[in-house]
């Protein structure tokens, strides 16, 4: 019989052959190999090049470093609203660019500098350790600390000065771009939190019909949302400053308000109130008129409007502020002057 009439399964491969030799030689066809030889690099054997290595590294700290005195010049120099033009974005806001790039250049070269000091001048030698339990044993911490010990002496961080003195400096000036940015968060307030647009002689404007609000346009038990003369939805501000200036028309019959500061501020029984609830800011829009309560929607703070904006129930830490309102010589309702207080939430300095 030929080899040709022979089923080819029966036939014996090669490599189950060398297997059967290597198994019957004694030797493990899948031992380790082992590290391959370790190859020195320029800088462990020329001291001029790993003194060029050196330089480099410091040189890419202290451009991190001026890179960082960049960001904090743009940061002060530079006005908002200049804007540049940038191929190919196009116009982009200058400071903005200016903050990024000099970030990103500060940031890139501490990261090159560091990759370039070990891939040079740290020791590449090669180690290979065994796997071990998890939990160490003394012998195995002590072979650490000196292992550590071995490393921090091959990183030349000591012999190395200037690498050393330019790392720290880069390392120390950078987080100063972080605390620049803190400016960021926006110009003081000033007075703004204690401000708002109304004044004595504003007109109380209904928010619904955009007129003037006469006392007998407000009837007893309604609720009318008003805003101070002078202002409109078309103001760029507009947003901004209603979120202060919101007031709330309510009409009680005199004899009804406990308050003696708030029948003073009133006339004929219709009071004005900030419409801005004292927990976070939201919008009072709910009004019962048996109880004279307002409740906040967001979080139920509620406030009892006949006794001088108090809190009764819910997270709100203090009143609502009122308005003092009086009748001018047309018949109209109008402020006599500001809040004597801070609208809406408390916060730091508010007194």
């Amino acid at each position: 019989m030929s080899s040709q009439d022979i089923p080819e399964e029966s036939l014996p491969s090669t490599q189950g052959a060398a297997h059967q030799g290597a198994v019957v030689s004694g030797e493990d066809p899948f031992a380790d190999p082992g590290l391959p030889p370790h190859e020195h690099r320029i800088q462990d054997i020329d001291e001029r090049a790993a003194k060029r290595s050196e330089r480099v590294v410091a040189f890419l700290f202290t451009l991190s470093m001026l890179a960082t005195v960049g960001f904090i010049v743009a940061y002060l120099a530079i006005p908002v609203d200049k804007n540049i033009y940038v191929f190919p974005i196009g116009h982009i806001s200058a400071l903005n660019f200016s903050l990024g790039l000099s970030l990103g250049v500060a940031l890139f070269c501490i990261g090159a500098g560091a990759v370039h000091w070990a891939r040079t001048l740290m020791s590449d030698v090669e180690v290979a350790d065994e796997r071990h339990p998890i939990e160490a044993s003394p012998e195995v911490k002590a072979k650490v600390l000196a292992d550590f010990a071995d490393g921090a002496r091959e990183s030349a961080l000591g012999r190395r000065k200037l690498i050393r003195n330019t790392m720290f400096g880069a390392l120390a000036m950078f987080p100063l771009s972080g605390v620049f940015l803190l400016g960021g968060l926006g110009p003081k307030p000033g007075t703004k939190l204690r401000k708002t647009k109304w004044s004595a002689g504003k007109m109380l404007i209904n928010q619904n019909t955009m007129q003037p609000l006469r006392p007998e346009d407000v009837q007893v038990g309604s609720l009318t949302f008003a805003m101070p003369e002078g202002m409109s939805e078309e103001d760029h501000d507009f947003q901004q400053e209603i979120a202060k200036a919101a007031l709330m028309i309510v009409r009680l019959r005199p004899e009804n308000i406990k308050d003696k500061r708030e029948l003073d501020w009133s006339v004929d029984g219709i009071v004005a109130f900030s419409k801005i609830c004292t927990h976070v800011g939201c919008p009072i829009s709910l009004y019962e008129q048996q109880t004279h309560h307002v409740l906040c929607p967001c979080h139920q703070s509620t406030f009892d409007l006949s006794d001088g904006g108090r809190v009764i129930f819910g997270p709100a830490g203090h009143p609502l502020p009122q308005l003092q309102i009086k009748v001018n010589d047309k018949g109209y309702l109008e402020a006599m002057g500001d809040f004597p207080e801070p609208v809406g939430p408390a916060f730091w300095e508010r007194g």
